[in-house]
């Protein structure tokens, strides 16, 4: 929409002793309106995504299953296997190891959501991976 388009009617609204009038300029046309706040309204798929427990693990599982594969956890665990020759042993110590830390990565998780809002986290976290990446990029650079 232009700035010089024709102003929006508003049905039902009406301007109020309180509010000044506003004047008309060149570049735009303005029209008094009382302004409410907006209440988020869930859609049905906002819903269906939050409320469907298959979904939530579904996305864990691949999202996780992707970030482990060929990291440093999976090779320790190959040669820890390949050395003891005892596979299954192996195979349940790790399988313990990452069950607890996953336990502590959620239990964390949930006390943090609550002591602090979503965007302090979006902050906080922005700023945490600009330091790592800046961490990063200075080894690079004094190697």
């Amino acid at each position: 929409m232009k700035l010089d388009s024709a102003p929006v009617i508003l049905t039902g609204v009406s301007a109020s002793e309180n509010q000044p009038e506003l004047t008309a300029s060149t570049e735009s046309r303005l029209a008094n309106a009382i302004f409410e706040p907006i209440q988020p309204v869930a859609s049905a798929d906002s819903q269906k995504k939050q409320g469907s427990p298959l979904i939530v693990f579904t996305t864990t599982f691949i999202t996780i299953f992707l970030a482990e594969i060929g990291d440093k956890t999976q090779l320790s665990t190959l040669l820890m296997s390949a050395e003891s020759h005892s596979p299954w042993v192996v195979f349940l110590g790790s399988a313990a190891a990452l069950i607890t830390t996953s336990l502590l990565g959620v239990l964390l998780g949930s006390w943090i959501s609550k002591q602090f809002s979503p965007k302090a986290l979006d902050k906080s976290a922005g700023v945490m991976l600009l330091f790592v990446s800046a961490m990063l990029f200075w080894d690079v650079l004094q190697g």
